[in-house]
C-alpha cells in the first residue's frame, strides 16, 4: 500500500490562496491525493501568516501548513500557532518560541504522516540553531508514530538544501525545498529512498518577480532606492510536488513536479490580510 502527498510551494498572498482554493480539489480528484501540505509563510499580503489566511488554506483542502523566516511578520499569528498543531514554525527556532516545528497528522484512512519544518541559516537573517542537528531530534520523536516523514527545508542556499537531502537520505520520506519561489527541475529519489527537490516553487502570480509586481522590483534594481513591493495579480499558477510513499517502509516510490495554471481567477492584493 502507498499514500499520495501533495506538497505546495510558497503560497503568495490572495493570488496564491485563490489558486489553492481553485486547484486543490481538482488535483485531489485527478491524482488520488490523500494529504495536502503547503508552505503558508507568505499567505498574508505576500509576507507572514494570519489566522484568516491559515483558515482559508485549511478550508481549501490543506491538511498541514509549514512556514519559514517570515513566520513572525504578523504578530497575530501567535494566536493560531498556540492553538493549531498543524500550522508549523521552523523547528530550529528556540524551543521557547510559540508553536511547534513538527506534527504527526492522521489521515482519514488512519495513516500517520510526520511533517517537519526547518529553516536554513545560509544567507538568512534569523537566530536559529543548526537545522542539521535539530532535525535529528525531531525525526527520533516522529518515528515513534510513523515511518512516513516529510521535511520542508526552507532555505535560500541551494547547497544547504542539497546537503540536507543527502544528510537525511534513508531517514525520511522526502526533503522538499522552499523559499526561492522558483521551481527547480531536479526532482529525484536519492539512493536510500528519500524523494528530493531543491525548490517546489510557489502558488501565486507568475507575471511578476517571485510574486511581486515586476515594475517595482525592476525600479529598485535600477535605482537602488526602496519601493513598496506590491503583489502581482496576473498569470496565477500553482507549483507543487506529488509524492507517492510506501506506507510500511516510508520510502519514496515516486516524485513528480506539478505546475497548474489557474485561469479566470480574479485576484487583488491583500489589504493587510
Amino acid at each position: 500500500m502507498s499514500i499520495k502527498i501533495l506538497f505546495i510551494g510558497d503560497v503568495v498572498g490572495s493570488p496564491g490562496r485563490a489558486a489553492v482554493k481553485a486547484l486543490v480539489p481538482k488535483l485531489k480528484a485527478r491524482e488520488g491525493i490523500d494529504v495536502v501540505i503547503a508552505n503558508a509563510e507568505n499567505s498574508a499580503g505576500g509576507t507572514g501568516i494570519t489566522p484568516r489566511t491559515a483558515r482559508d488554506l485549511f478550508q481549501s483542502g490543506c491538511d498541514v501548513l509549514t512556514s519559514g523566516d517570515h513566520i513572525w511578520r504578523r504578530p497575530e499569528v501567535i494566536e493560531i500557532l498556540n492553538k493549531e498543531p498543524c500550522l508549523l514554525r521552523p523547528a530550529n527556532f528556540p524551543k521557547v518560541t510559540p508553536g511547534r516545528g513538527s506534527v504527526v497528522f492522521k489521515t482519514p484512512q488512519g495513516v500517520n504522516i510526520g511533517v517537519i519544518c526547518l529553516l536554513g541559516r545560509v544567507f538568512i537573517d534569523a537566530m536559529v540553531e543548526s537545522p542539521f542537528r535539530i532535525v535529528q531530534e525531531e525525526i527520533k520523536l516522529l518515528k515513534e508514530s510513523t515511518p512516513i516523514i516529510v521535511v520542508d527545508m526552507h532555505a535560500e542556499a541551494t547547497s544547504e538544501k542539497v546537503a540536507m537531502g543527502w544528510f537525511l537520505d534513508g531517514e525520511v520520506s522526502a526533503v522538499l525545498g522552499t523559499h526561492t519561489h522558483i521551481q527547480t527541475a531536479d526532482e529525484h529519489i536519492l539512493p536510500k529512498g528519500t524523494a528530493y527537490i531543491t525548490d517546489v516553487g510557489m502558488a501565486g502570480p507568475y507575471d511578476s518577480v517571485i510574486g511581486r509586481k515586476k515594475e517595482k522590483i525592476i525600479e529598485t534594481f535600477l535605482t537602488g532606492m526602496p519601493t513598496r513591493f506590491e503583489l502581482g495579480t496576473e498569470d496565477i499558477e500553482l507549483d507543487a510536488a506529488l509524492l507517492e510513499i510506501d506506507e510500511k517502509t516510508g520510502k519514496a516510490l515516486s516524485i513528480k513536479r506539478i505546475r497548474e495554471k489557474a485561469p479566470g481567477i480574479a485576484s487583488k492584493e491583500d489589504e493587510g490580510a
